[in-house]
């Protein structure tokens, strides 16, 4: 039987995570007055509006309007529940939830099917594992890692796995262990021909099991070992668990190395992965059998500033390095490309050279991505001829123009120079009205943005925010950090708010208060019983206003809330008198009513800010 989790025990819990440090594990935070702003992890964006408050202990998004303490950001960033959001919480301070508050949770956020798929990964990944370190079964998977260079503990390190060459094997031990079979069709564990007999999906191949960002695994990736077996690599399906556009191979392990690091190895394969591992590279991640996405790329700006592409050296690996090196530049970020000696896939060239060649003459040789992409872009021109030479050099001068640094554009400049016996004035000359135009243009998209981004604002105020409003707002923030102001504002008026869900907010805070509480928003929140009126006090507590609130002030707020109160009250009588006069046909009184009905709505909307 699962047990209410204490209010106490859950504030022990919270206050023993800071919400800068916790948010600050998935994304860079800057410090800006009080508050910390980053790039909210919950919708796109270019422009930080995503505001942590360390004295509040909350966070709300000016763009998307999120916002909520340290659990609810939790259960945000992770699709969980709030049962799992505190028990995560706990486990990070070292002292695990109870298993009364644990089991049997009532308030699932994934579907029972989804839960026991994910329990399905569980014990398939263990059952793997468990063949290919000490199973006959197994013996032949191991005996492949082996020969790739795997040592036992990348083994044991990234749970690697066996899946015998037998059509039933995973399925019977399944079926054993209480699993209906055509649950874990969807998700890729098993396949099926009609519908009815099922069999297993990755037989004779060596697995390796892939993690969401939260550990869990939710997807296998499984190389044949033997010939005949196609195809040789061979993904899970895309399903609600496992999207490849979303997730990276070892994410969830490397995170806390490349969030320090501030820089993320990004490989094309599984291998890759495990072969930098041994290398002492542990800030290193891997795409899964696919093109980097605009998901993946804004994920890796959360938490780095530059990426190094480690691809294939062959020709194939260099023309999706291009590629993910331009994806990751939209997004904003550093990029530097590693070239893989000898058309060698990194994995081998760590076997065959070693990890400190590998550091020193592939990783610590990376390249800037204009760099890379000027020799890159030589194999689309004929250089041997002239008007082959001049298209490559008005490509190369358009790259070389985006570089806002002189010293590494002077770089670039006398390659181009002395390779091409050109004009050094030439060249600096064209540089100098490329930039001209680039500039302008920027400035021109800047501007427009700008214009939108008022507009939009403008809007916004102009919609929301009436003088009565507003003073709600700014009142209710005073309360929130102020019980001593709440008191007096429920002396003066009480709940007699304007807007329904600030009259609904107050009665809860004038209640909380009154149990002896201190001012907490974040605490506050977890006593709210409604998503919206957490949201509102998310908002109304990051709200700029001045750490005391004059009595002048207070008077004012107060006088504007009750004024709209006395016009609103005014409005409601008069219509009752209008609805009287028409029933009477009395057309004139109906018309005079309805004029000063008319007038007391105007006098109301110039409130507006």
């Amino acid at each position: 039987m699962q047990h209410k989790i204490p209010d106490e025990l859950i504030d022990q819990i919270v206050s023993k995570n800071d919400i800068v440090d916790v948010i600050g594990e998935h994304i860079q935070l800057t410090r800006k007055g009080r508050n910390y702003f980053g790039l909210c992890p919950f919708h796109g964006e270019n422009t930080p509006s995503f505001s942590v408050s360390p004295d509040k202990q909350i966070f709300h998004c000016f763009g998307c309007g999120k916002g909520g303490n340290v659990i609810k950001f939790t259960m945000e960033l992770d699709s969980i529940s709030f049962i799992e959001a505190v028990q995560n919480l706990a486990d990070k301070t070292g002292e695990p939830l109870p298993e009364q508050y644990v089991q049997g949770s009532n308030e699932p956020f994934l579907s029972d099917a989804l839960k026991t798929a994910l329990e399905g990964y569980e014990w398939s990944t263990k059952l793997f594992h468990h063949v290919l370190k000490y199973t006959s079964d197994g013996k032949e998977g191991h005996n492949y890692l082996q020969k790739r260079g795997f040592e036992q503990s990348d083994i044991e390190q990234f749970q690697l796995g066996y899946s015998p060459n037998k059509d039933q094997f995973l399925s019977t031990f399944l079926q054993n262990k209480g699993f209906k079979l055509e649950n874990l069709l969807e998700v890729g564990l098993l396949s099926s021909r009609d519908g009815n007999t099922f069999f297993d999906r990755f037989k004779g191949r060596v697995i390796f099991p892939i993690q969401n960002h939260q550990g869990k695994v939710v997807g296998f990736g499984g190389r044949a070992i033997e010939d005949g077996i196609e195809p040789k690599y061979l993904n899970s399906p895309d399903s609600k668990l496992f999207q490849k556009g979303k997730l990276l191979y070892n994410f969830y392990e490397a995170r806390k190395h490349f969030q320090k690091q501030k820089e993320v190895v990004l490989f094309e394969g599984y291998a890759d992965v495990i072969k930098a591992y041994q290398a002492n590279v542990y800030h290193a991640v891997a795409t899964l059998g696919t093109s980097l996405t605009k998901y993946q790329s804004n994920l890796l700006k959360r938490y780095v500033d530059r990426v190094v592409i480690c691809f294939d050296g062959d020709q194939a690996g260099k023309d999706a390095s291009y590629k993910t090196a331009e994806q990751l530049k939209e997004v904003g970020l550093d990029v530097l490309v590693a070239n893989v000696p000898y058309q060698m896939d990194p994995d081998d060239f760590i076997d065959t050279y070693g990890p400190e060649k590998f550091q020193n003459q592939v990783l610590g040789s990376a390249e800037s991505y204009i760099a890379f992409a000027l020799n890159y872009l030589k194999k689309d021109y004929n250089l041997q001829a002239k008007h082959d030479q001049l298209a490559y050099i008005e490509k190369a001068l358009d790259l070389v123009a985006t570089v806002d640094h002189a010293v590494e554009r002077d770089v670039y400049l006398k390659e181009l120079e002395e390779t091409f016996d050109l004009y050094r004035e030439t060249l600096e000359n064209e540089i100098i009205e490329r930039r001209r135009i680039n500039n302008h243009q920027n400035e021109q998209d800047n501007r427009v943005k700008y214009d939108e981004n008022r507009e939009k604002h403008t809007r916004k105020r102009e919609k929301i925010y009436p003088a009565y409003q507003n003073a709600e707002r700014h009142l209710i923030a005073h309360m929130l950090q102020n019980d001593y102001i709440a008191t007096q504002v429920q002396d003066r008026i009480g709940s007699k708010f304007n807007m329904q869900e600030h009259q609904v907010l107050v009665t809860y805070l004038y209640a909380y208060y009154e149990e002896g509480n201190e001012p907490n928003a974040s605490r506050l929140m977890e006593k709210l019983p409604d998503e919206s009126l957490k949201q509102l006090v998310a908002e109304l507590a990051v709200l700029s206003i001045n750490e005391s609130l004059e009595r002048e002030e207070l008077d004012d707020y107060l006088f504007a809330i009750l004024k709209e109160a006395d016009i609103d009250q005014e409005i409601r009588s008069l219509e009752k008198m209008l609805k009287n006069a028409e029933k009477e046909s009395d057309p004139k009184s109906a018309a005079r009513i309805g004029m000063k009905i008319l007038e007391l709505r105007k006098k109301s909307n110039k409130s507006k800010l």
